[in-house]
């Protein structure tokens, strides 16, 4: 996750880099060359960083948007996946699973699943699972799978352990996630002014762009 949250931030300031380069090439040369002029170019390069970071928003709302009609077919009577239930996805397989499932549970366990799944879901809160829910769950699991109630209260107990770990690795990876997605956004802001700034000084003075090793360097005369 670190070296994927590594990568975000790379693209993002060769990204924005690149379209405050290009912004600033495309300016007319102005022939003010004090403060005003620099910070001028600078707004150009966060006027790229902005737009980038909007549509990017945007196209990453669109999907978040259409990822639910996507995996749910049209008439499908199906019911709604809950929130999260792709963290324990396998923990709800494994609670369920039974060689010999009593007749007529099979055509209607859409429902218990996802109800199990909500329950799940409350064991990493603060309060942790509450002790009927853990009961119920117990009894659910015995009815849908046919197991004798000792061997479905020791696999709940051992699905519950479970699930609880894989929300928390969720949670910190959102966590890395998130920080890394922030730190890319101001990394990318000070790029884009940086080059921004940088560019339009060549540009104004009329003079070739130095090496990228070389980049920075107080242009000759």
């Amino acid at each position: 996750m670190l070296l994927s949250g590594l990568y975000l931030v790379l693209v993002a300031l060769a990204s924005y880099g690149f379209g405050a380069y290009i912004a600033a090439r495309l300016r007319v040369p102005s022939a003010n060359t004090s403060d005003i002029s620099e910070f001028r170019n600078g707004v150009d390069g966060l006027l790229v960083w902005a737009l980038a970071t909007l549509l990017t928003g945007l196209i990453a709302l669109a999907v978040a948007q259409a990822a639910p009609r996507l995996a749910t077919p049209s008439g499908s009577s199906a019911q709604t996946p809950v929130v999260g239930e792709n963290i324990i996805a396998y923990d709800l397989d494994r609670l369920f699973r039974s060689e010999r499932r009593p007749q007529g549970v099979a055509e209607n366990i859409n429902y218990p699943r996802a109800e199990a799944g909500r329950i799940l879901l409350t064991a990493s809160s603060h309060r942790g699972m509450q002790a009927e829910d853990r009961s119920y769950l117990v009894r659910l699991v015995a009815t849908v799978t046919g197991l004798a109630p000792p061997d479905a209260e020791r696999r709940v107990d051992q699905v519950i352990a479970q699930a609880k770990d894989n929300i928390s690795r969720a949670r910190r990876t959102g966590v890395i996630l998130g920080f890394m997605v922030g730190a890319a956004a101001l990394l990318g802001a000070a790029a884009a002014w940086y080059i921004a700034s940088t560019t339009g000084r060549y540009r104004d003075r009329g003079e070739t762009l130095h090496p990228l090793w070389d980049w920075g360097r107080p242009p000759s005369r």
